[in-house]
């Protein structure tokens, strides 16, 4: 007896990658990493737990339900809307820009010490910051778009110095190493030559600090992430192939120049306005990639798990340094620099290793 088995029409399915999933919206689909889908759930949730906690603590404490009342809109509360919610706020942009902006420019240099503060993004953007604030150049409302400017020139340093024919890591980071020693100790030049009072406001905000920051502190920040949300998109999809080597993303068709340079101009405007808002808040852009990627143990670093890092760890610092010696307030970037600090020196440490084994 002879059994007749009808082949399948249309084109084969193309397998689906070891560990995805995938996702139909109606008439779109797309595949999703099933570890990092459920490391960004939980990581919102730590992050929803977080906010309650952060708007409840303080010299007077709120029951979470008067927190839940003031924030819904059914309660009212001076010290939950106008005290502590908007520098929530401000920390959650601002960690969530750090992280994407930690996340695009080390996917580019291929170096997990590729971040903002330590290439001399950030400090480029803090010296032009301090010199406007120092000099009385502009007005404080202007500082967040005069940081955009300084980052981008920080960039521009770094990149024409590294460029011998190519963009090579590891030659990359140093330079970018030495271009913010060199910055930082220009903006303390900056310091010494301006009004005391003034330079006395510029130290405080080059510490990083989310104390007094509201709601129109942050709102170059929200206007920044709403613009470049399409292009943040874009970048999510388009790191996948950056990640690749150059000679097999260039036989895929791929413009690594273009890509790169787009990739590294969004990280860099995220991470200059981040500045311009609430100072240099020193080895977020470090720390958020890293803890992200090792989490998910995804080939790229998830953009939306390191914007959930950087969101968390911003409002978790800031909190224990509103609490650690309270009455005393800590500025947030001295509880990241005391974390991140020692994990850059390991991350230098072990690549030392790795190296000297070769």
């Amino acid at each position: 007896m002879t059994t007749l088995i009808e082949k399948p029409s249309g084109p084969p399915r193309a397998p689906r990658p070891y560990g995805y999933g995938l996702v139909r919206l109606g008439p779109a689909s797309f595949l999703v990493h099933r570890r990092a889908a459920l490391v960004a759930g939980g990581l919102a949730v730590l992050l929803a737990v977080a906010s309650v906690a952060y708007l409840c603590v303080g010299e007077r404490f709120v029951p979470p339900g008067d927190v839940l009342d003031a924030v819904l809109g059914d309660g009212r509360s001076f010290v939950v809307t106008e005290l502590r919610l908007p520098q929530l706020v401000t920390g959650l942009l601002v960690g969530a820009a750090f992280g994407i902006a930690g996340t695009l420019i080390q996917t580019v240099a291929r170096n997990p010490l590729a971040s903002p503060d330590v290439i001399g993004i950030s400090q480029g953007a803090g010296a032009v910051t301090v010199a406007a604030m120092t000099f009385g150049l502009v007005s404080y409302d202007l500082v967040p778009y005069v940081s955009i400017a300084g980052g981008l020139l920080a960039a521009a340093l770094v990149y024409v110095f590294a460029w011998r024919g190519g963009l090579h890591a590891t030659r990359f980071v140093l330079i970018g190493i030495g271009v913010a020693i060199a910055l930082r100790s220009l903006t303390h030049l900056f310091m010494t030559k301006g009004d005391y009072l003034v330079a006395q406001q510029a130290q405080i905000w080059m510490t990083g600090s989310l104390n007094g920051r509201g709601m129109d502190e942050n709102l170059p920040l929200r206007i920044t992430l709403l613009v470049l949300l399409p292009a943040i998109l874009w970048a999510a999809r388009a790191q996948r192939t950056v990640s690749l080597d150059d000679d097999t993303a260039t036989a895929l068709g791929v413009r690594l120049g273009r890509v790169r340079l787009g990739l590294v101009a969004v990280g860099v405007v995220l991470a200059s306005v981040a500045t311009g808002v609430a100072g240099p808040v020193d080895f977020v852009a470090l720390l958020a990639p890293q803890i992200a990627r090792r989490t998910t143990r995804t080939a790229q670093i998830p953009l939306l798990c390191s914007a959930l890092v950087g969101a968390l760890v911003v409002v978790l610092a800031d909190l224990l340094g509103k609490r650690l010696l309270a009455p005393t307030l800590l500025p947030v970037g001295v509880l990241t620099a005391a974390v991140g600090a020692p994990y850059l020196i390991w991350l230098i440490v072990r690549g030392g290793r790795a190296g000297g084994g070769r």
